[in-house]
């Protein structure tokens, strides 16, 4: 079975139903919940995930803004078809490894760091400046997605 880590943006490209990227990343999550692949989401997605999704919340005016953003995480957290990249050191060496060489966020360096380690694609909404910026290098070694070469 493959595994896509998931980033925050692709995640919260999901639940935004105006989200410029949203059809993409609901064929992501259409291929995860029907078993074709396993998502993959590193813990401190997780926190990102909750901080982002609330704002996206309050943004559209939604009752009750956090249990929904709680509600999205215990969603994840329990769905059959993700799983939590295992905290282990190695995953903390390799994701801080990348954060130094790359200059990368943090998150973005799990995202990868995971990807890698479980042998499946890291997956982004959009190119980020850091990442653009050393996009040659980093597909020569990780297998990076993007939503935004989908539209």
């Amino acid at each position: 079975m493959s595994f896509v880590a998931l980033d925050t943006g692709t995640i919260v490209e999901y639940v935004d139903l105006d989200g410029r990227f949203h059809s993409q990343a609901t064929a992501i999550f259409d291929s995860i919940r029907t078993g074709r692949i396993l998502g993959l989401i590193a813990h401190p997605i997780l926190a990102e995930t909750y901080h982002v999704s609330l704002r996206v919340y309050e943004r559209l005016q939604l009752e009750q803004p956090e249990k929904r953003a709680r509600s999205l995480l215990e969603w994840l957290y329990r769905s059959p078809n993700i799983e939590l990249a295992e905290p282990t050191l190695k995953l903390a060496l390799t994701a801080g490894k990348l954060k130094k060489e790359f200059s990368l966020a943090l998150t973005d360096a799990y995202v990868i760091a995971s990807s890698k380690l479980y042998k499946g694609k890291a997956v982004f909404r959009t190119r980020e400046k850091e990442i653009e910026e050393r996009m040659s290098e980093l597909g020569k070694s990780y297998n990076l997605v993007f939503l935004e070469d989908y539209s």
